[in-house]
């Protein structure tokens, strides 16, 4: 039985280009070298216990930070956000991102540029996960999944095809697409995993992000995949993904593809 965590994008406004975030971008800039920290409003579901602990989505937890903190007893805050990010010459070289209570102690030097809104902080956390030459690409995407009324996935899905952003980068977009609901990012993600152009990782995550929406959506589309797409692997991992869905529709598939051998 597949384990799904469900995340509702916010749908008001989709992230424009980098403009919104010059403001932002340059005031980070500032900082050669230190810790700079920004906050924006969270979407209504998402809370947090201020650290390690953030709780999404029908009560869905992820530990960030590298901690290991189950404390239960630790309030879940409904927002803000707090991003914290260590800047080395003028790089992002890590981020890490909190929801809730205030922190109970702060880096030296801390630079807290406060409060921004949540369009010009998901325009900069785009920006930086374009340009990140480490492993700070997935954090800044889920940084920004996290701001209230904005619609990332749109500029996700470009990202995901940017063939110039890292590839950890560009499967950690198409995982957070896996997360949100709706048919248009259930078209997207299935055109991504049979596009035969495309990067191999990307297109398997692709299909595992269609196994992992929600009510099933992206069943179809795996059935699609296991009966008709060229690359052998990439209709291996479908029909995998099939096999953990308990899908009815699965059933049949399997049903008729061992009837034909």
């Amino acid at each position: 039985m597949k384990t799904k965590i469900v995340v509702l994008l916010g749908a008001s406004m989709i992230i424009g280009g980098s403009l919104s975030a010059q403001s932002l971008s340059s005031r980070v800039s500032r900082v050669n070298d230190g810790v700079v920290r920004f906050s924006y409003a969270s979407r209504p579901d998402v809370c947090g216990n201020g650290d390690n602990n953030i709780n999404f989505g029908n009560g869905h937890r992820m530990t960030r930070n590298n901690k290991d903190d189950d404390d239960d007893h630790c309030p879940c805050v409904y927002g803000p956000v707090r991003v914290t990010l260590t800047v080395h010459g003028s790089t992002v070289s890590r981020i890490r991102v909190a929801v809730g209570t205030t922190p109970r102690s702060n880096p030296p030097g801390l630079v807290d540029l406060g409060t921004v809104g949540t369009t010009e902080a998901a325009a900069y956390l785009l920006d930086v996960a374009r340009q990140a030459g480490s492993s700070v690409g997935g954090d800044a995407i889920f940084a920004l999944t996290l701001a209230d009324s904005v619609t990332p996935w749109p500029d996700l899905i470009r990202l995901a095809r940017n063939s110039s952003v890292r590839n950890d980068t560009r499967k950690s977009a198409v995982f957070w697409l896996g997360q949100a609901a709706g048919d248009a990012a259930t078209k997207d993600l299935a055109e991504l995993a049979e596009d035969e152009r495309g990067d191999q990782d990307v297109r398997e995550s692709a299909v595992f992000a269609l196994s992992q929406l929600s009510d099933d959506q992206g069943v179809p589309a795996l059935i699609r995949i296991a009966r008709s797409n060229k690359d052998p692997e990439i209709r291996r991992k479908a029909l995998f993904w099939l096999g953990q869905s308990d899908d009815p529709r699965a059933l049949d598939l399997f049903e008729e593809l061992l009837s034909s051998n």
